[in-house]
């Protein structure tokens, strides 16, 4: 019975440590999914816009927002090279 008691324990402490770990890592995968296709795609906008005469310089700042937002940081970048 005692054998019982520490398996259930054992069990319910590695579920619970699965879950703590488990977000975070989430939270990492999502993120390096986020920068990859965000460089991916100033790759991409870089090689396209070489034919107008368009381009955004890589350098930290845009990487980073590349990184951080994705599709939607790539859009801004864009817009805010063609307004300003």
């Amino acid at each position: 019975m005692e054998a019982l008691l520490y398996s259930l324990v054992g069990i319910l402490v590695f579920v619970v440590l699965a879950k703590i770990f488990v977000w975070p890592l989430k939270i990492l995968l999502k993120l390096i999914f986020n920068a990859v296709l965000g460089v991916i795609l100033l790759v991409i906008v870089n090689f396209v816009g070489s034919y107008f005469g368009f381009n955004i310089g890589i350098n930290v700042v845009t990487s980073l927002i590349a990184g951080f937002a994705g599709i939607p940081g790539v859009v801004f970048l864009v817009l805010f090279k063609l307004i300003f």
